[in-house]
């Protein structure tokens, strides 16, 4: 299905009203191939697009979009390491994917429910939640090669995974487009609890662990269908162990959380918060009242409302405290993905 000028409100989760000139859903690698060769011959940007839960359109885009939608779950028993083996189709919806987990009794994804997108954004970002991300579950990312059609495997260890980061997120794999994602998964379940709303849970299953989480995200953030958002805008900070102890003698309340190799994790929402400016707002766009990590789109928000709402955030934690948060949404211009810090000077 290809479409000229086409609009994409419903598949940004912003709710933005931004247009491309081409829109081709993609069901097989075959189509997202040939969507790449068009683009190429016309000299037009392109774009891979899940169900754009972590962009923000900045502008219309001026070229190809593909929505890559190759679906498939496939499941087979490593008796020998006790594991259960998924191999999963890109185009996937990642919280359906959970749940039809857990119905089949295959546990261990419970902690990154209802994290919207698909399954091929989450090696991306190496999503992240309740003391899980997607580095303790993947096996492997199949990867085409945009320019001859080459499928290649990428294993979890040259993933380069770290705190919401990926080589996918890299230039160079520009020229390649997941297809799919392999997940293991231990038969002997362990909960993990690490997380404080989390800890109360005794006794415990897997199916507690998911309908907890729902409540506590629905708490804090808002259903896109309803109010448009991109869930955590920013990216928890990660500072040095000597600048933490600064901060806390003159913020003994903040919260932090030790990382690795020395480093401390802040809470970026608390930042917001200290700077005053939950409910602050710009034109269409808001911090939303329940989590200021969250920015809403009340209904009729730009790109250039959320942009300078963004830079406002960014403006005002970094004169507080000397941090300068960084998002952890994409940005995507006319032409492509592009620096978003430089987008917020």
């Amino acid at each position: 299905m290809t479409n000229e000028n086409y609009s994409l409100k419903v598949n940004n989760t912003l709710g933005l009203d931004v247009n491309t000139r081409f829109l081709i859903i993609a069901k097989n690698k075959e189509t997202i191939l040939k969507s790449w060769q068009f683009s190429k011959f016309f000299q037009l940007p392109f774009l891979i697009l899940g169900e754009g839960s972590n962009v923000l359109f900045v502008e219309n885009f001026a070229g190809v979009v593909v929505l890559n939608r190759i679906k498939g779950i496939t499941i087979y028993e490593d008796i020998k390491n006790k594991v259960w083996k998924l191999h999963v189709g890109a185009g996937e919806n990642w919280h359906q994917l959970v749940k039809k987990m857990l119905i089949k009794g295959i546990f261990g994804l419970e902690n990154l429910s209802w994290i919207p997108g698909t399954v091929g954004s989450v090696p991306i970002q190496n999503i992240g939640a309740y003391g899980v991300e997607l580095k303790d579950v993947c096996d492997y990312v199949d990867v085409m090669h945009l320019s001859n059609g080459n499928i290649k495997r990428i294993y979890s260890s040259e993933c380069n995974f770290s705190y919401r980061d990926s080589i996918f997120r890299n230039k160079y794999w520009t020229d390649f487009v997941i297809i799919a994602v392999g997940i293991s998964l231990k038969k002997k379940w362990q909960p993990v609890l690490t997380y404080s709303d989390l800890k109360y849970l005794n006794p415990v299953s897997a199916w507690d662990v998911f309908n907890e989480i729902f409540f506590i995200r629905k708490k804090k953030i808002p259903d896109p269908k309803i109010i448009g958002n991109v869930g955590s805008f920013f990216k928890n900070p990660i500072i040095t162990r000597e600048k933490a102890l600064l901060l806390l003698k003159c913020f003994p309340n903040m919260p932090y959380y030790p990382f690795i190799n020395n480093q401390v994790k802040l809470a970026a929402a608390w930042l917001i918060e200290q700077c005053n400016l939950k409910g602050f707002c710009i034109g269409g766009s808001t911090i939303y009242h329940q989590q200021a990590l969250v920015l809403i789109n009340t209904g009729h928000a730009t790109a250039k409302d959320i942009l300078s709402l963004a830079k406002e955030i960014r403006i005002r934690v970094g004169k507080k405290f000397g941090i300068w948060l960084e998002p952890e949404v994409r940005f995507i211009t006319s032409k492509g993905e592009c620096d978003a810090i430089n987008m917020l000077l």
